[in-house]
């Protein structure tokens, strides 16, 4: 069983930068971030493989946000700069345990967990 709690969502300005953070209660093989604005569909945000450190991004926060991770710690940052409004959504953390068949790590239905999510504001 996994646990995922998502923190450091808050109100930012417009050009801004903020960092969110997921804690993981047990080792998975892979987390990823997504987000869903109002009326929107949860979308791919970002994601990481332990193992090496793979990293994918969704084309528009590439170049602006980064994923990294705490070994220590079992947690794993989005690092988001130059924020625009249009990023304002929840930010849910998600979790893949199991390495098999992990081929699509933009798709939600690639991961078994999720966390509760965090909200992020961007102010114009």
């Amino acid at each position: 069983q996994v646990q995922l709690v998502e923190s450091g969502g808050q109100l930012v300005q417009s050009g801004g930068s903020l960092r969110l953070s997921c804690a993981a209660s047990g080792r998975t093989y892979a987390m990823g971030w997504f987000r869903q604005a109002p009326g929107k569909e949860r979308e791919f945000v970002g994601a990481i493989i332990w193992s090496d450190e793979n990293t994918y991004y969704a084309d528009s926060v590439k170049g602006r946000f980064t994923i990294s991770r705490d070994n220590a710690e079992n947690t794993v940052y989005l690092q988001m700069n130059s924020l625009k409004p249009e990023d304002t959504a929840i930010y849910y953390c998600a979790a893949r345990s199991y390495v098999q068949y992990y081929t699509q790590p933009r798709e939600r239905a690639n991961y078994d967990y999720w966390g509760q999510g965090t909200q992020v504001t961007v102010s114009s």
